[in-house]
């Protein structure tokens, strides 16, 4: 899916009342975890998402979940585990719709853009 630039399609697309404001603190920590991440990874630069880097969504997301449900909320940086699964979890999704959008058809794991081997 991408943004429509239909007016009438953009209105029934509720991503600041539908998104924003049912999960104020939670997308304020994603944000938190990706400006931490780019900080780590990409000293320096501006805000980007270095696709190249750290691939492995779904594994990494799991760990993430994993770690907080074995009771440990925040990663070593202070930043929240859930948040960072999080992150991955719409990495994964933006892959998927990029993919899907690219070929016509549903996006898996194996599609372009997935990493299926640890990175």
């Amino acid at each position: 899916m991408s943004l429509p630039t239909d007016d009438a399609a953009r209105k029934a697309l509720p991503i600041f009342d539908g998104v924003l404001m049912y999960f104020p603190d939670a997308v304020a920590e994603v944000a938190a975890v990706s400006k931490a991440g780019n900080d780590q990874h990409n000293p320096g630069e501006p805000l980007h998402w270095a696709r190249g880097k750290s691939m492995d969504q779904f594994n990494t997301a799991l760990r993430h979940l994993m770690d907080h449900r074995l009771g440990t909320a925040r990663d070593t940086d202070g930043r929240m585990h859930l948040g960072k699964a999080a992150w991955r979890v719409l990495a994964a999704l933006q892959l998927a719709l990029e993919a899907e959008k690219e070929t016509g058809a549903a996006a898996s794991a194996t599609a372009p853009g997935f990493s299926v081997a640890g990175n």
